[in-house]
């Protein structure tokens, strides 16, 4: 089942968070590749996770998107939504910066989340991956080598 057009996560699992006091002032900022599209977001982070599946492979051409997911109202554009490609609809989709091609995040669980893609993320948010998930998918050259948790598909709290 992918992850952003099939099932989407029960509830939310709380990601490793190094400092919770910092985390409700600050924002962060995030860019594409080619500075086109820009955003900021609260550093106020649910939870986070690394994607394997077959969706997160393409779409990052990687291993597996490491994303850090937040109430879609915390994440603004400050710079280039008419550089967005949407891929999806209102209630699920992957943006996109159409000069670049970079994916900056996905709209998840019926357009109530973003899923940030933390490598557009410009500074260090206080929460990191907990967890893999859809490792039943995951692409078979590469090795999973930290000791984090692994789920065949969405993690269950």
């Amino acid at each position: 089942m992918p992850c952003i057009a099939g099932g989407q996560p029960s509830a939310p699992e709380e990601g490793r968070v190094t400092n919770p006091a910092k985390s409700s002032e600050r924002t962060l900022a995030g860019q594409c590749y080619c500075g086109a599209v820009q955003y900021v977001v609260a550093d106020a982070f649910i939870y986070a996770a690394n994607c394997h599946c077959s969706n997160c492979r393409r779409t990052t051409g990687s291993a597996f998107k490491p994303f850090a997911g937040i109430e879609r109202h915390k994440l603004n554009l400050t710079k280039g939504r008419e550089a967005l490609m949407i891929f999806g609809d209102e209630n699920g989709n992957n943006a996109h910066c159409r000069l670049c091609g970079s994916l900056l995040y996905s709209v998840v669980r019926g357009g109530a989340f973003v899923h940030v893609a933390m490598g557009t993320l410009i500074g260090d948010p206080t929460i990191r991956p907990s967890k893999h998930i859809f490792v039943g998918s995951k692409a078979p050259w590469f090795t999973i080598t930290d000791d984090l948790p692994q789920y065949e598909e969405h993690a269950v709290p």
